[in-house]
């Protein structure tokens, strides 16, 4: 199945069930699909071929989804473009992946000037809100005479759907193909994985061009409602998630933890919700254990990445139920097990596939992993050595299949000649009580080659000293684990989707050294 022929079964699920709703409108899943006749029958007509490539640059708001289902109607290829990202890294990005029509929201007009000096392979510029710049068209009046019928472009399950971009912190990224079969077993893990009852109302906080978008375009097929919310702002989640009976949402760690550090995290009913889902980066259970007791036995966390996109393993809400239970609660450490559709292994060096408990990199197989990176055949070889795709993590499943991620394989630290794994100590650091969040990273040391060191960023208001941290660790950890050093900043750097650069924040203790590890 094509992406859109998911969206077309929630509208003849639920016609008149509100689809897209923000703070300027609401549509019903029949309204919408009206507009995306319009919007892909106006970019045939411009000379869109099958499998072109469109990209849609906008804050979180329903005309943007409306554009970006409209791509996929006309046959199109969605590249997704991050608005939070610097405008140079998107220029990049939409060059590299070939965009060929760009969608685009007024508030980056002056973004859009520099595409057009730096991306010249973009021949149609459309402002989805107001007459544009230069020779911009308004959507409004590019799409008033294309007819509201279906044009049914036909596509395979290998036609290429959408190129996303992988994470990007430790260079270039690199454009990631997926297929509509790449969609379709998405979709399939998920509902195997996390089944819906009722049509559910979706809220859309994060970007809609990473997990939130594809989030919302997977309960699309079951006629949900997405309220949309233009950037995340702890306090107009929580009055969402009572005044609008929100049933599933998707937050980073990093913004569930501003969220249970707001003084009126408990003033609100959650009793609608059902699934609320974190992914995208590792997370506390201290305050995985603060979550399950502010919203109830909701949360779900999935694990991914743009190569193998976000249903490799699932824990689902019945797998958190663990709290008390000494030979369970380990689990909630864990990623969850592999999904229906996706097999999971741990592999070494050399291609051996290792034994339960025994740790090396976490490899995917199946359908959900891409095609291929675009144009970088060099990059594409080396990701899928030994016939599995190499997600540069390193992890272990117990006896009961459960994954456990210890850490990137680049992340690792080698201090004084043993392996130290910075995700493990992170997770002690998280349970202080004044810790926001933090970075657990290897800073140059003559005597160990690399010492351990703590970067954390602090509650609002709160306090903690240096040496109540690393006793915390050592306590917990041993001393071989210890951070060897703490300190405090103000705010940890992070990328556009709220992930810590920890690349950044190790540049800096590394700089004018000849090697970085």
């Amino acid at each position: 199945m094509r992406i859109i022929d998911f969206f077309d079964r929630g509208v003849c699920l639920n016609p008149e069930r509100a689809c897209l709703k923000d703070a300027d409108v609401t549509h019903t899943y029949r309204e919408v699909q009206k507009r995306t006749y319009r919007v892909g029958n106006a970019l045939i007509a411009d000379g869109l071929k099958p499998e072109s490539k469109v990209a849609v640059y906008s804050p979180n708001c329903a005309v943007a989804f409306e554009c970006l289902l409209g791509a996929l109607r006309g046959g199109g290829a969605w590249v997704p473009v991050n608005a939070r990202n610097v405008a140079s890294e998107n220029a990049y990005i939409l060059d590299n992946c070939d965009v060929e029509v760009l969608f685009y929201h007024s508030e980056f007009e002056a973004n859009v000037a520099l595409f057009r000096r730096e991306c010249p392979k973009i021949r149609r510029y459309v402002c989805i809100d107001r007459a544009g710049a230069g020779d911009s068209v308004y959507l409004e009046d590019w799409i008033a005479k294309s007819p509201e019928t279906d044009p049914d472009v036909p596509a395979t399950r290998d036609s290429v759907a959408s190129i996303f971009s992988s994470g990007g912190t430790t260079g270039r990224p690199k454009g990631v193909l997926w297929s509509h079969m790449t969609w379709e077993t998405m979709i399939a893990n998920f509902y195997g994985a996390l089944p819906v009852g009722k049509p559910p109302v979706h809220l859309v906080i994060a970007p809609m061009t990473h997990a939130a978008g594809g989030v919302a375009m997977m309960l699309m097929a079951v006629g949900a409602t997405h309220v949309i919310l233009p950037h995340f702002d702890a306090e107009h989640v929580m009055h969402a998630i009572e005044e609008e009976k929100v049933t599933h949402l998707f937050l980073p760690p990093t913004a569930i933890y501003v969220l249970l550090a707001h003084p009126d995290i408990r003033k609100h009913d959650y009793s609608s919700l059902e699934a609320f889902i974190y992914a995208a980066a590792p997370m506390s259970v201290e305050k995985l254990k603060q979550c399950l007791d502010v919203f109830g036995p909701v949360m779900a966390q999935t694990f991914g990445q743009a190569e193998a996109p976000m249903v490799c393993t699932v824990l689902s809400q019945r797998d958190h139920q663990v709290i008390g239970d000494k030979e369970k609660e380990h689990r909630l450490a864990s990623c969850g097990r592999p999904t229906l559709f996706t097999r999971v292994g741990i592999m070494d060096d050399d291609g051996k596939l290792l034994a339960p408990n025994e740790r090396g990199e976490i490899v995917i197989r199946g359908n959900l992993v891409m095609l291929s990176y675009y144009k970088n055949p060099d990059a594409t070889k080396e990701a899928s050595t030994f016939g599995w795709h190499h997600t540069g993590d390193i992890g272990y499943l117990d006896d009961d299949g459960f994954l456990y991620i210890v850490d990137r394989k680049k992340d690792m630290i080698i201090s004084g000649g043993f392996n130290v794994y910075p995700s493990e100590i992170e997770q002690v650091i998280w349970s202080h009580p004044s810790v926001q969040d933090c970075a657990v990273i290897g800073v140059p040391d003559d005597k160990w080659g690399e010492a351990v060191k703590a970067v954390i960023e602090l509650k609002p208001g709160a306090k903690a000293t240096e040496a109540e941290i690393l006793k915390l660790c050592k306590d917990k950890l041993g001393s071989v684990k210890c951070p060897k050093s703490a300190e405090f900043w103000d705010q940890l750097p992070r990328s556009p989707v709220g992930k810590v650069r920890k690349k950044d924040i190790r540049e800096s203790f590394w700089k004018g050294k000849a090697r970085a590890i």
